[in-house]
């Protein structure tokens, strides 16, 4: 057996640091949420005016929180083309795809394996086809693989063949990643065979240093899919980290340095499929993968890039349609709102990667963009009178609804109720039953939600932190970005189903919390310099006068936050449930998305850094062949 650690486990105090410190926001401790007191307390507020273009006969002074402006110009976006919409790409594309089914069916005959192998062989040409983002293509063949797997999966895990002699980490601990994704029940207690007399994680098997990285590096891979009270796999991920940090400061730069930075960096909850494959690409098929010898890697990765660069024509396309709509809507002409269209677009595209799912990303595109300018309204610039017509108005769903209104919201008004129309429409064509019903629900209790924030910034009054953390869940705008997008796709969600994914079911309630919660520790400074009082951080420490910092309360956020992420892993994955993944999954991806986007800062008001980057290398840029 070779030890793999050598270092102590920190104690509960450094922890957060040690996680944190290597992009991961987590916090073991836990602190009991105090009994809500009193629903709400006044507070006095300093809040910035300024005057702006008359609404009405009376000029109202409005508040504006200077977001910066459009990045990504309309005439650029309409000029852009691609040469990769030509067909010889997407023929030498299929002819791949059977020459990669042909290396599955080598496989299933044993060609190029043995016994000893023939576990891993098909657990890591699994593995990279999903990171390579092709697997699409390969859905029976990826079945049939983890069917062998799991047939062999035992109480002690896995060896690298069915007939190795022992079991071994590294195949165990990326079987468990790799299976539990898929929805096979494989329980995380069987880590502990892989500690030795001391409680710590060894292995067998491996003799390179290498070999050992590589082990520890798919032991942290499998720690990010935890399920809640699984202690394995929190000290599996508190030894991976500490192991990792250390060795990535003593390797040269490899491929598989690389590969362990971008997932440290990215872990799950914040990783995007697209992003990954872009990355992928660039370290893949550099004779460092050993079990993987069988493989024309050359050709996996030709057709990664292909599929990349095919993809690429689409979002094109789909981009000019995502920034006519927002010149032709007139939001463009509104500066006092963020215009995030491009980006939103982007999110879409970089975890809904099947060309067939364009009305899913577009759609997302203009909810996003939709609630953004809401949420400025709501705000910042909108009157409580002008809130609550128009609030009115969207209760009344009628086109007649915008002569009660202010010129600037009759233009919101319009575009918002013929958008959600027009999504109703293609739903109706995927679902087979009209769901514009769900829809109109779920935009009342959005723009209530909104309502009830504007009062409490209108009063002064901060609510307890149980009041608003349970709003801001709605307010935060999960349920209307994920509804109607998800019923676009060609998966059936008949009402069974529906109601174990959208509001206020766990799975829904966990998405917004976290969402909420990141998206507050990111923006509440900013959001209570120009008068929005009220946030996660400043309810809590309402409640908690004495003896806490704002940074003691971020920290038990971010703590609130990785218990929350584990327990959707469980709702999303649970197999005791008659809802698949794959209904789930793209609801799942929409809360990916948007917490990639808290990940360095509110990267939805400052898009400047980031997510700039994230356009430029997954949407605007195609990859060498």
């Amino acid at each position: 057996m070779a030890l793999l650690s050598i270092l102590p486990l920190p104690s509960k105090s450094s922890l957060h640091q040690l996680l944190t410190s290597s992009t991961h926001h987590l916090n073991p401790f836990s602190t009991t949420i105090p009994t809500p007191g009193a629903s709400c307390t006044p507070r006095k507020v300093s809040i910035t005016m300024c005057s702006t273009t008359a609404v009405s006969d009376a000029v109202p002074n409005r508040r504006i929180a200077n977001h910066h402006s459009n990045l990504w110009d309309d005439d650029f976006i309409q000029s852009r083309s691609t040469n990769y919409e030509a067909p010889s790409y997407r023929e030498r594309a299929e002819r791949l795809v059977e020459e990669v089914k042909e290396m599955f069916t080598e496989i299933e005959n044993g060609v190029s394996i043995t016994p000893l192998n023939d576990v891993l062989s098909r657990l890591s040409m699994v593995d990279s086809i999903e990171r390579l983002g092709i697997d699409r293509h390969f859905k029976i063949e990826i079945k049939s693989a983890l069917d062998y797997v799991h047939s062999y999966w035992s109480e002690k895990g896995i060896g690298c063949g069915r007939e190795s002699a022992v079991t071994d980490l590294n195949s165990t601990a990326l079987g468990l990643r790799v299976l539990r994704l898929h929805g096979y029940p494989v329980s995380s207690s069987l880590l502990e065979q892989f500690k030795d007399e001391k409680g710590q994680f060894a292995t067998s098997s491996i003799q390179t240093d290498e070999g050992e990285i590589r082990t520890v590096f798919n032991l942290f891979r499998a720690s990010l899919v935890a399920f809640p009270i699984e202690k394995v796999m929190e000290e599996a991920q508190i030894f991976s980290t500490m192991y990792l940090k250390e060795y990535l400061e003593k390797i040269p730069v490899s491929s598989l340095s690389r590969q362990i930075e971008y997932v440290m960096e990215y872990g799950w909850h914040t990783n995007l499929p697209r992003l990954e494959t872009r990355h992928y690409m660039d370290v893949f098929g550099y004779n460092e993968i050993p079990w993987m010898s069988y493989v024309n890697t050359d050709k996996l990765l030709e057709l990664a890039k292909l599929e990349f660069n095919i993809f690429h024509s689409i979002q094109q396309r789909e981009l000019k349609h995502i920034s006519r709509w927002w010149k032709d809507s007139g939001f463009s002409q509104m500066n006092f709102v963020r215009h995030r269209h491009v980006e939103y677009y982007t999110l879409a595209s970089c975890i809904a990667i099947d060309p067939q799912h364009s009305a899913f990303r577009l759609s997302f595109a203009k909810m996003c963009h939709l609630v953004t300018v809401l949420d400025d309204i709501y705000d910042t610039f909108g009157t409580m009178e002008e809130l609550k017509l128009f609030t009115a108005a969207v209760k009344r769903w009628d086109p007649s609804a915008i002569d009660s209104l202010p010129e600037y919201m009759k233009r919101v008004y319009t575009v918002l109720y013929e958008t959600v129309n027009e999504m109703a429409q293609v739903a109706k064509k995927s679902q087979g039953r009209d769901t514009i019903n769900y829809a109109r629900q779920a935009w009342e209790a959005y723009l209530d939600s909104y309502m009830k924030e504007a009062e409490w910034i209108s009063s002064g009054c901060l609510p307890t932190f149980e009041e608003y953390y349970e709003n801001g869940k709605i307010s935060f705008g999960y349920r209307i970005s994920m509804l109607q997008p998800i019923l676009t796709l060609d998966i059936p969600f008949p009402h069974h189903i529906l109601r174990e994914i959208d509001y206020p079911s766990r799975f829904s309630s966990l998405a917004a919390g976290i969402l909420r919660l990141k998206s507050d520790t990111r923006s509440y400074k900013a959001e209570s310099a120009r008068g929005e009082e009220a946030s996660c951080i400043s309810c809590y420490l309402k409640e908690n006068p004495r003896g806490l910092t704002e940074e003691d309360v971020v920290n038990h956020i971010h703590a609130m936050v990785y218990d929350l992420m584990k327990e959707l892993n469980w709702e999303l994955l649970r197999p005791d449930t008659n809802v698949p993944i794959s209904s789930k999954k793209h609801a799942f991806d929409i809360c990916r998305a948007y917490h990639h986007g808290y990940k360095y800062r509110d990267g939805y008001s400052v898009a400047t850094n980031e997510i700039k980057d994230l356009v430029m290398i997954t949407v605007l840029e195609h990859v060498p062949l």
